[in-house]
């Protein structure tokens, strides 16, 4: 007897394809090449830092500089801290220790900056980091502990000092729809740039050509190095590409390596974007969670549009989609939420609602950071300590969705409620089922939740995935279900993250013949 409700999809094999297929509520786990692990030859690499790049000491931490004329670049975006691919390579021990099942790289592309988001060639590997051979090993090396490989593509403009850039600004005139690049006396310094950044200008993905190098073509960017061993790409700015070029590149993705992963950077609302992309970065969700946790969005009114955004978007997509609190283009979590019970009620929800969590690294270890430079520290292995608690705690929810397939696969519905956030994650299954509530206000609320789970038995126990005090006492009888509803009190901003008990007690089940 398994529900039914407007978000399930059709068939009970569902469930059993969407494990199969690796893209679905998948640990993303990303990476800053320059700023992840120390190089284990720093020393050999200086001649790689030539000024006005600065090579720091990785106990430094970044700050905003100052604007570097002759470059056109700010001069925090050339401090470097040596970071190279065999560093990370070193370190896949610790990241597979997590949980994580994807490794995303920030852009590794030949570029003068540290962050790479000004390419001067697609198809190199920038040399601070190490060659498209330390790229091919790095996947090796993924693919043996059975994780993947996702990689950061910059498509929508490139660096001012790419060849093709100064060659074609040299011949522009008369070049119109032809050349790579899109230039006119109307744009400052004679060429579009990405929001007027001169270090970035913006490609004429109008031309056929610049697509056939991008992503059509045999031995284009997109698919070469699929073919050397990344499993998917994530699309900077993919909100400036377009639904039809998103379309065209997906669609080479997927005929290069099937299965493969097209993420897009969206900062919209995140309906319309899909099949263009595979899945979005579900920033949407991320104003949601900061909003409710702050109390600036009620937790009925949150309740409403997560419902609504599944309805508009599709529970399919939104399974890839990456489910993000922090990244490098915005304030570290511990920084944007200092308060430990807000930050854990948001991490709570990020691992328990549709969707692939991101972890940004450092965050698992309570890394702080303002905005850009700040949020792009080195990565404080220092901290890394089995009982450090923020490391703890991120554990806790990666082990608890490896263990509940309905968290990373299951359907979605939400329970009514009038002050608190209640919804269910559930499969064919009556046992994978998992209730979620959260009271994210300073006042304790009572409420009756009705469960609206037919296989879920009267009288069922409720045991507690995340406990954060106990569930029961002995003033107080153990939680259970009640003809279909589940009674209550939650104290000022907590949680509770529930299964059901469908155990045999004495050789006796209630559940013996449900599904």
């Amino acid at each position: 007897m398994p529900p039914t409700d407007a978000h399930a999809g059709t068939g009970e094999s569902r469930f059993v394809a969407r494990e199969q297929d690796w893209r679905n509520g998948a640990i993303v786990y990303q990476v800053l090449v320059d700023r992840f692990a120390p190089p284990a030859q720093l020393e050999t690499k200086r001649a790689l830092y030539p000024p006005p790049k600065v090579l720091r000491p990785w106990s430094e931490e970044p700050r905003a500089g100052h604007f570097v004329e002759s470059a056109k670049v700010w001069s925090h975006e050339i401090d470097f801290w040596g970071g190279d691919l065999q560093s990370v390579r070193s370190r896949l021990d610790y990241v597979q220790s997590l949980g994580a099942d994807v490794l995303y790289l920030n852009p590794i592309h030949l570029g003068y900056t540290n962050h790479k988001y000004d390419s001067l060639d697609f198809q190199a590997v920038s040399p601070e980091f190490g060659t498209r051979e330390d790229l091919k090993a790095l996947a090796r090396d993924l693919h043996a502990r059975n994780m993947k490989l996702v990689l950061d593509g910059v498509f929508n403009h490139m660096g001012r000092n790419a060849p093709r850039f100064v060659q074609g600004q040299a011949a522009s005139k008369g070049q119109g729809s032809q050349s790579w690049f899109v230039f006119g006396p109307q744009y400052p310094g004679g060429a579009r740039t990405w929001k007027g950044v001169p270090n970035l200008p913006e490609l004429n993905l109008e031309n056929p050509a610049v697509r056939d190098h991008l992503w059509r073509d045999k031995n284009s960017v997109v698919r070469s190095y699929l073919r050397d061993g990344a499993d998917g790409w994530r699309l900077d700015t993919a909100y400036e590409l377009g639904p039809a070029f998103l379309a065209e590149l997906t669609r080479s993705a997927h005929q290069e390596k099937a299965g493969s992963l097209v993420v897009g950077e969206i900062v919209n609302y995140p309906a319309g974007w899909m099949p263009a992309l595979d899945a979005v970065m579900n920033f949407h969700w991320r104003t949601l969670l900061l909003g409710l946790v702050r109390g600036e969005i009620a937790a009925a009114a949150a309740a409403t549009m997560i419902d609504r955004t599944i309805d508009d978007t599709g529970l399919e997509p939104l399974l890839k989609s990456w489910v993000l609190l922090d990244n490098h283009d915005v304030r570290r979590l511990a920084t944007e939420l200092p308060d430990r019970a807000q930050r854990r009620m948001a991490q709570m929800l990020q691992f328990t609602l549709p969707g692939s969590p991101n972890i940004y690294y450092g965050s698992e270890v309570g890394m702080t950071g303002g905005d850009d430079p700040e949020q792009r520290g080195p990565m404080r292995w220092d901290q890394v300590k089995e009982d450090h608690p923020e490391l703890i705690w991120t554990r806790q929810l990666i082990t608890m969705r490896k263990q509940h397939r309905a968290l990373r696969v299951g359907d979605y519905r939400n329970l009514t409620t009038q002050r608190l956030l209640a919804f269910e994650r559930y499969t064919d299954k009556a046992a994978d089922a998992v209730l979620i509530l959260a009271n994210p206000g300073d006042e304790p609320v009572t409420e009756t939740v009705q469960w609206r789970h037919g296989a879920m038995q009267d009288t069922t126990r409720l045991k507690d995935l995340l406990p954060t005090q106990p569930l029961s006492s002995k003033d107080s009888p153990a939680l259970q279900v009640s003809s279909g509803y589940l009674r209550l009190t939650l104290p000022p901003r907590s949680f509770r993250v529930l299964a059901p008990d469908t155990s045999a007690q004495d050789g006796y089940s209630v559940y013996k013949r449900m599904p």
